[in-house]
């Protein structure tokens, strides 16, 4: 296991001096502004008095700071404020006045009774990126209906999609729609950000989840229908002939992906069968397409005749795509990811000895890390409403009021 880690300093990242108020919760929102905050983002999260759902997910030493916040709100400061108490609206004004960018996950129809859409914030502030991540568009026959991750997996195909290999509708054992939003989320935030830097406006960023996953998904799977009239069928051909999977060998099983045809020339020597070279069904890459279920059967009955370490020896000394099929549970230890240094064990002041992945991507001149870990509730309320001008007195009396609350 890594050695532990020191969190990195102050100031660095490329978004250093950008400031962002995280009113969402559970996973798509947070992990959003936890890709900002990464990169050296300010980012203030601002909870309800019970807090984020996420604090009560997975496994915990301590009531609220379960496995799931933990992963998703690093770099971040917890500020609480009762969005719904007559008196926080100013607290939010004030806070929006001060700010750059604000994500929210709220439905829309709350989201206004509340104060936090976007046509009134950005009143106050025209300089904001307004982003309200959501399960669907505004327009049209699903908008404002509740959505999680296994709704968007259903919704979108994903679910379906499983069939081909389990017989039945399966979701992926993953938050696969809550993780992914969250990248097109980021990104499209930074894109409003250097439109900002240009024209000085901020804008309203609305990204949902059900849309995204479905662009996301049929872009290999839309196939056939990328014609009009459709060519063939949706579903990329290997995967609708259920013959894409891991191979099982002697003792295991691997991935195997030889593509391009200089690959696939080499596979044919390797596994033995070089006579395969000539075959008019193997000989470029259209050809093993029409034919992958031959294809893929090759390499089934070859990948059986040996160990797992046997077979990635052979193919990576030929130079062709392989990699054992590895558990969750051997990431810790895999020897690229130590080498990287990718795996982060620090300590927390109330949780104790913590392990992350930490930022998997690398800036040569302005690069991100782990500044702080995951907040307690309401850590830092009295610190961030001092920040924004308000005094000791005006403190006091927000919490007396309920408005706000601090640690405990």
């Amino acid at each position: 296991m890594s050695a532990a880690h020191s969190l990195a300093p102050a100031g660095k990242g490329a978004l250093h001096g950008i400031r962002v108020l995280d009113l969402s919760s559970v996973v798509l929102g947070p992990l959003t502004t936890q890709m900002l905050a990464d990169m050296g983002a300010d980012v203030i999260k601002v909870e309800a008095p019970q807090g984020d759902l996420a604090r009560s997910v997975g496994p915990a030493r301590n009531k609220g700071m379960a496995s799931v916040f933990l992963a998703c709100n690093r770099n971040k400061r917890s500020l609480v404020l009762d969005l719904k108490h007559p008196g926080a609206r100013d607290v939010l004004d004030t806070l929006v006045h001060g700010s750059d960018v604000l994500v929210h996950s709220v439905r829309a129809d709350a989201a206004e009774r509340i104060g936090i859409d976007a046509a009134r914030l950005q009143q106050l502030n025209p300089r904001l990126v307004h982003a309200h991540v959501k399960g669907f568009s505004d327009v049209g026959p699903c908008a404002g209906l509740p959505a999680f991750d296994d709704i968007i997996q259903a919704a979108s195909g994903l679910a379906q999609l499983q069939a081909i290999y389990t017989g039945e509708p399966r979701y992926v054992p993953a938050l696969l729609a809550d993780k992914t939003t969250a990248l097109y989320a980021a990104y499209a935030i930074m894109t409003a950000l250097f439109h900002r830097e240009r024209s000085g406006r901020g804008q309203a960023v609305d990204v949902p989840m059900f849309e995204t996953m479905a662009a996301f998904n049929l872009l290999e799977h839309l196939w056939g229908h990328t014609f009009e009239p459709p060519l063939e069928d949706m579903v990329y051909g290997s995967i609708r002939a259920g013959v894409r999977k891991p191979f099982r060998t002697q003792d295991a099983h691997i991935a195997l992906v030889p593509y391009t045809d200089a690959q696939w020339l080499r596979c044919f020597e390797v596994i033995g069968r070089p006579e395969l070279r000539e075959d008019p069904r193997f000989a470029t890459l259209a050809a093993r397409v029409r034919h992958h279920t031959v294809v893929m059967a090759e390499l089934e009955r070859a990948m059986a005749t040996r160990t797992t370490a046997d077979w990635v020896a052979i193919l990576r000394a030929a130079d062709i795509p392989a990699m054992p099929i590895q558990s969750l549970q051997d990431l810790p230890r895999d020897p690229q990811l130590l080498a990287n240094g990718l795996w982060q064990l620090m300590d927390h002041p109330s949780e104790g000895k913590l392990r992350f992945p930490g930022v998997p991507y690398t800036l040569s001149e302005t690069p991100g890390g782990i500044r702080m870990l995951a907040p307690r509730l309401g850590e830092h309320t009295a610190d961030v409403l001092a920040e924004f001008g308000f005094g000791a007195a005006q403190i006091g009396a927000l919490v007396a009021d309920g408005v706000v609350a601090p640690l405990g």
